[in-house]
C-alpha cells in the first residue's frame, strides 16, 4: 500500500536532496517535540510530589533583574509555580525530557534523515557539545518568559492546574523551536555522508585492499595480478610447432 509513496519520495529525494532532508528533519523534530509535550508534564507531576520542589536550583548568576534581584542562567527557585520557580523538580523534569528526546533524535536524524556513514562516536561528541550549548541558550531565554507564562495561565486566566499544564506545553514548544532552528545547520555539518570509497577504514586497507592514487580501491590489485601471471606463465613459443 505504501510502495507508491515510497517510490515517489525516493524520486523526490533524488531531485531535491536538500529539501528532502529538511522535510525529514522537520517531521522527526515535530515527532520528538510531541514526545516532549507528553513526557514533561508527567515527569513534573511525579517530581512535584517529592521534596525536590522545595530545593533551590539557582546557578550561574549573570546579572540583576529590574527589581534588583539576582538573575541566574538556571533560575529554579524553591516552591511551586508561579510563586516559586519549581525548584530542582522543574529543572530535572525539563532536562530529563530533553535528554531522552535528543537521544532518540540523534539516531533518527543521523541514520534516516542525513544517512550519515561517518564516525558515529565523533558525531555523538559534537552532538553532545551542541546539546549543552543549546541548553544554556534555552535556559537564558527561559529566564525572560517562564514566570510571565505561568503567571498568565495560572493566575490571570485562573485556570489553576490546567493553566500550569498549558504553560508546561508552551515552554516546551519554545524550547523545541530554539533547538529546531539551531540544530539543523549543526546536523548538516556533523552528519556527513561521504562516498563509499572514502569511508573505507585504515584497518580494511591493511587487510589487503590496496587503493589507487585517486582513492578508488581495486585498481592496483588487478594490475598486480596481471603482472604476476605474466611473470609466472611465459608466452608460448609457437615456432616449435610443426
Amino acid at each position: 500500500m505504501f510502495a507508491p509513496i515510497v517510490r515517489m519520495w525516493r524520486r523526490f529525494e533524488e531531485r531535491r536532496p536538500g529539501t528532502a532532508q529538511f522535510l525529514m528533519f522537520f517531521v522527526f523534530s515535530n515527532a520528538v517535540t510531541a514526545l516532549q509535550l507528553a513526557l514533561m508534564p508527567l515527569l513534573r507531576a511525579w517530581l512535584d510530589t517529592t521534596n525536590l520542589i522545595n530545593v533551590d536550583f539557582q546557578v550561574l548568576p549573570v546579572g540583576s533583574n529590574v527589581d534588583g534581584s539576582q538573575y541566574y542562567m538556571f533560575d529554579y527557585a524553591a516552591g511551586a509555580l508561579p510563586e516559586g520557580g519549581g525548584g530542582l523538580a522543574y529543572f530535572l523534569s525539563v532536562q530529563i525530557t530533553l535528554a531522552i528526546a535528543q537521544i532518540i533524535n540523534f539516531f533518527l536524524q543521523r541514520n534516516v534523515t542525513f544517512k550519515s556513514n561517518t564516525s558515529a562516536w565523533r558525531a555523538a561528541m559534537w552532538y553532545f557539545i551542541a546539546y549543552v550549548a543549546i541548553t544554556f541558550i534555552a535556559a537564558a531565554a527561559q529566564g525572560f518568559y517562564k514566570a510571565p507564562v505561568y503567571d498568565f495561565f495560572i493566575d490571570t486566566l485562573g485556570w489553576g492546574s490546567t493553566g500550569e499544564t498549558m504553560a508546561d506545553v508552551l515552554t516546551m514548544i519554545i524550547n523545541s523551536a530554539i533547538s529546531f532552528w539551531v540544530f539543523f545547520p549543526i546536523f548538516k555539518i556533523i552528519f556527513k555522508r561521504v562516498p563509499e570509497d572514502e569511508a573505507i577504514t585504515a584497518s580494511e586497507d591493511n587487510s589487503g585492499i590496496v587503493s589507487s592514487s585517486d582513492g578508488e580501491p581495486g585498481t592496483a590489485p588487478v594490475a598486480a595480478t596481471v603482472s604476476e601471471r605474466a611473470g609466472a606463465e611465459p608466452a608460448r613459443d609457437d615456432s616449435r610447432d610443426g
